[in-house]
């Protein structure tokens, strides 16, 4: 007789330290998937706190409250008729495990402690958990079942143990980069290529702090066929039937394995953490000052897309070297996209802030000095209207302008979330044209074609374009993520055909102006390593010569 399971994976966005209202949530998930007909419910990874909860775990309050929510949801599940598979806190014998129970009847019939803690890149579990040490079995319905979280699924050894098993749940609360969901299959497609088990990939959705938490849940087979059955970004609950070692997902939700591209799921993530972040944070609107560049353009349509037109102000600072053209497409751009805008000139500020620093700084040349005054007065500006309306600012810088330091403390750095801090320029202009051709306005793009052509430029001086004080945007690009991403060292850069004093300039800059980075707000992170969780550079160090 065959054996059919029908599983509800419940891609799930919960709230960290919410933990009534993550079990409220998933309550109201499980009568879903109970009145859908679904044998067993998986959800999450730390479902009922949300994940990470970092430093809320050494509050007693804070534990208080989750061990209560979860009582809470054990005595619920007395009227429930499915198997629940649940990620939680478990506290046992002065340790804090990251675990999975699985509850049947009311009853607790299975628990499961993390048994491989990731301490790298933006993971830092061993500073809060202790590490389990034996697997997790059980059964639903006749099929045989165990249940790994996250990290595990990833490790050979530990797959190994579950070569008797029918299915092997794993819940997950894995953070976007791009193209994590290739290493995702790919590591699981080697770590389960000897157990001979079907397989249920369950993870979170949604935006905590600078991580994405991207969905993009999965069934697998027990010949390592992968049908992805939620989409990325998506809070969901998707029915998948296992039924003699095959999957049948219902009709609808079926998504094609490699329907996005790199760039759309950038695009995708970086809306969500906005949304998320404004969302989560009790921000309803937003402001932010656009230039007529591109980079707070790209702002302004992740906004948009995150919030709604109706939600997002926008603010033209004109200055002495403000050309023209800025102003005229700053107004289009707004336009185009239906904002709020308007202009406020900075000239009297600044002629102001001179004539007060006239006697302090008599004798010297302008300089870098009076750049940065026009870059402070426009952030001083975009706080105020922060603070009188209750908007959260968006900073609208880049990761190549981070990483070089051209960005002004106290100016444009100034902000509550960065959307694109993780964004390579030569990302934000593919980001472009990637929203240009989501949707065209008529008679012409949304975002103008000029401002994806025309030299960037910060006009805080005549004539002045990134390129006086930048490499080119694709070589500085490149050596960014060699040595960031990639971990290059010079010497492999230079062999790659990297000039070597450009190289050293590059990674010098990048030391120089962590000090910066350190004050500055955070933002979505979408690279396999930002300048935040993932980047613990010190300030005060030996510098590259």
């Amino acid at each position: 007789m065959k054996k059919i399971l029908s599983c509800a994976l419940a891609q799930c966005n919960p709230l960290v330290a919410d933990c009534v209202g993550n079990v409220a949530r998933a309550l109201d998930w499980i009568e879903q998937a109970a009145r859908a007909g679904a044998d067993v419910i998986v959800f999450p990874e730390l479902m009922l706190s949300g994940y990470p909860p970092e430093d809320l775990l050494c509050l007693p309050d804070f534990v208080a409250a989750h061990e209560a929510a979860w009582q809470n949801l054990l005595s619920a599940s007395k009227n429930m008729t499915l198997t629940i598979v649940i990620g939680r806190l478990e506290f046992a014998e002065g340790k804090t495990y990251n675990g999975a129970t699985v509850i049947q009847d009311g009853a607790i019939i299975a628990h499961y402690r993390k048994r491989k803690l990731p301490n790298f890149g933006v993971f830092d579990e061993r500073r809060y958990f202790d590490a389990g040490d034996v697997r997790a079995a059980f059964e639903i319905k006749g099929v045989a079942c165990s249940v790994v979280i996250c990290e595990d699924v990833w490790h050979t050894d530990i797959m190994s143990e579950h070569r008797d098993q029918d299915l092997v749940f794993v819940i997950n609360a894995s953070p976007y980069h791009r193209g994590k969901l290739r290493d995702r299959q790919d590591a699981i497609a080697k770590s389960c290529a000897h157990i001979n088990a079907a397989l249920v990939y369950v993870n979170q959705v949604g935006g905590q702090d600078e991580l994405v938490f991207d969905g993009q849940s999965f069934v697998r087979d027990q010949a390592g066929l992968v049908t992805r059955c939620a989409p990325l970004g998506v809070e969901t609950m998707v029915l998948a039937h296992y039924e003699a070692s095959t999957w049948r997902v219902d009709d609808g939700v079926k998504i094609a394995q490699h329907d996005l591209s790199d760039v759309a799921q950038d695009y995708q993530a970086l809306v969500l953490g906005l949304q998320d972040y404004a969302r989560k944070n009790h921000f309803t609107e937003v402001v932010l000052g656009l230039s007529g560049g591109v980079d707070s353009a790209l702002v302004l349509a992740l906004a948009v897309d995150a919030l709604g037109a109706d939600k997002v102000h926008t603010v033209m600072m004109p200055s002495p070297y403000t050309a023209s053209i800025s102003e005229i497409d700053a107004t289009e751009i707004a336009h185009n996209f239906g904002v709020a805008h308007q202009t406020i000139s900075i000239s009297a500020c600044f002629d102001g802030l001179q004539n007060s620093l006239s006697d302090a700084f008599k004798g010297r040349a302008a300089d870098v000095t009076e750049e940065n005054l026009q870059a402070r007065i426009r952030g001083t500006l975009l706080m105020a209207l922060s603070n009188k309306f209750s908007y959260l600012l968006l900073a609208t810088g880049n990761k190549s302008e981070l990483a070089m330091g051209y960005c002004t403390l106290y100016g444009d750095m100034n902000g509550g979330f960065a959307p694109i801090k993780d964004v390579l320029k030569t990302d934000v202009y593919a980001l472009c044209a990637y929203r240009n051709q989501g949707a065209q306005k008529i008679g012409g793009a949304m975002i103008p074609e000029r401002i994806l052509t025309r030299a960037p430029s910060a006009e805080l001086r005549p004539n002045q374009t990134d390129q006086d004080s930048l490499p080119p945007y694709e070589i500085l690009d490149g050596i960014i993520r060699a040595w960031m991403e990639h971990k290059q060292s010079v010497a492999a850069m230079v062999a790659q055909g990297y000039d070597e004093a450009l190289v050293l300039r590059i990674v010098r800059a990048i030391g120089l102006n962590e000090y910066k980075r350190r004050q500055g707000v955070i933002g979505t992170r979408i690279s396999r390593c930002a300048f935040g969780r993932d980047w613990r550079m010190p300030q005060t160090k030996q510098q590259t010569s």
